[in-house]
């Protein structure tokens, strides 16, 4: 079972393009990578597939220096002409395995750039230090993140939810049935293979097993992201703790009632962002563009996956009969899935969404994402609760240079004009909590066909 991931139109636009450039697929482990390209090798009249885990293919690198060696006995041993360079995929899986492969790609680029050479790494961060020559300019890179919501209803072969998902705005009579996909969807997350599972045996109960190898997996490359044995605590700590502090801005110090120093989780935590399995979400103070991270101030923890976090707190079955997934976890699970939604349309780079803070000794505040459009900074706020309780959107709506704010909430869609706290009037576009990947198309909708009566 292979899904339709949106980042399959980002590389028919690479095997189209005639300047194209050695590529390499980035995220972390168990995300879809591999299956991704032997997917769109079909494509091909060719395919050589390489996983530098195994040592006969990490050979034909070890063996060989130039380029033109490489793959003339490449396409020997699989019996194809060189004559078709132009139809063959060259894909090789796990390279941060072996940092001369990675070192190679720029030759790839320079000496056979007719081949096509897809190249996928989970722990690349780490490779990368080990490369001597790294081949800057000379390839190109996509992201890929856990199945999004629109990837899921596709999964699903739902195709008039996925329709009516990209509709906008929303037709009323599709709330409900959205509402109850992405029920199911906030409950399991996007692991691919949690999917399938879900997919085939339509019970919780099923999955748990598949959740404990993708943890165990990252776990065991632990390792991988450490030089010396405090560094494997520390993050072995964290990753043992990090779930109960979802969607929560984070300490280094003493994280999770432990004695480690500031510097020593700082150290770990980068490691794992790097390797994308918990990521750091740092707050911005700017209410214009352009927004920048203020990596002094207390950042927030993103997770990989939302199911993950589910499954590790042991709240999955409850959420099942929840009518309202915003009071799941003490309210965190949602703004933490909205959050993942965001970030799993970032193919092209790995730029991560900021939240807002104004930190004040008498009031402080705080909004759970800003969006940037244009030359403008659009708030978002993620929750149940009433308008009048939206106190940190108005904080925002007050200083900004522009009247457009944003619910994602439970209920249904509607835009309407309101006043913050002081009186300023302001535009509120309530967005239903599935939503989320349609974001970017909904903030253009909003600026480019509503403004202030008055």
């Amino acid at each position: 079972m292979n899904f339709e991931r949106h980042i399959s139109g980002h590389l028919e636009n690479w095997k189209k393009n005639t300047e194209r450039k050695p590529l390499i697929i980035r995220g972390a482990r168990q995300v879809g990578k591999t299956t991704l390209v032997k997917d769109f090798a079909k494509k091909y009249k060719n395919s050589i597939f390489l996983n530098l885990e195994k040592a006969a293919d990490r050979r034909v690198f070890e063996e060989h220096d130039e380029v033109e060696t490489i793959v003339e006995a490449l396409f020997l041993t699989n019996n194809i002409s060189v004559q078709d360079l132009n139809n063959t995929l060259l894909f090789i899986d796990e390279i941060q395995e072996l940092p001369k492969a990675i070192q190679l790609l720029r030759y790839f680029y320079e000496d056979k750039p007719q081949l096509h050479v897809v190249a996928a790494g989970s722990l690349l961060e780490f490779a990368i230090k080990d490369v001597k020559s790294f081949p800057v300019g000379r390839i190109e890179y996509l992201y890929l993140y856990p199945l999004n919501f629109a990837e899921y209803l596709k999964a699903l072969d739902h195709e008039t939810a996925f329709d009516q998902l990209n509709a906008i705005p929303i037709k009323p009579y599709a709330h409900t049935t959205l509402m109850d996909l992405f029920h199911r969807y906030a409950i399991i997350g996007g692991m691919p293979e949690v999917v399938k599972t879900d997919l085939k045996t339509k019970s919780l109960a099923d999955l748990p097993k598949v959740y404990e190898s993708i943890w165990s997996t990252y776990r065991n490359d632990v390792e991988k992201y450490t030089t010396n044995a405090t560094e494997r605590r520390v993050i072995k700590h964290i990753m043992e703790v990090a779930h109960l502090y979802v969607d929560e801005r984070i300490k280094f110090q003493n994280f999770g009632n432990s004695n480690y120093r500031s510097r020593e989780v700082g150290e770990a935590m980068r490691n794992l962002d790097d390797a994308k399995i918990i990521q750091l979400i740092y707050p911005t103070t700017d209410t214009e563009n352009p927004i920048k991270s203020n990596l002094k101030k207390s950042p927030r923890l993103q997770f990989l996956d939302t199911g993950l976090i589910n499954h590790a707190l042991g709240i999955q079955a409850q959420m099942l009969g929840m009518e309202d997934l915003s009071n799941s976890f003490k309210g965190a699970i949602i703004p933490h899935l909205i959050t993942q939604e965001l970030i799993s349309l970032n193919t092209i780079t790995n730029a991560k969404p900021n939240f807002w803070v104004r930190e004040k000794n008498q009031a402080s505040s705080e909004v759970d994402l800003v969006y940037p459009y244009e030359d403008k900074v659009i708030p978002i706020e993620i929750k149940s609760g009433a308008k009048g309780t939206l106190k940190s959107l108005h904080q925002f709506t007050i200083r900004a240079n522009h009247p457009y704010a944003i619910r994602i909430y439970g209920g249904k869609f509607k835009i309407e004009e309101d006043k913050t706290l002081d009186g300023t009037p302001y535009l509120l576009m309530n967005l239903p909590y599935f939503l989320g990947t349609q974001l970017p198309k909904y903030v253009e909708y909003f600026v480019k066909n509503y403004s202030l009566t008055h």
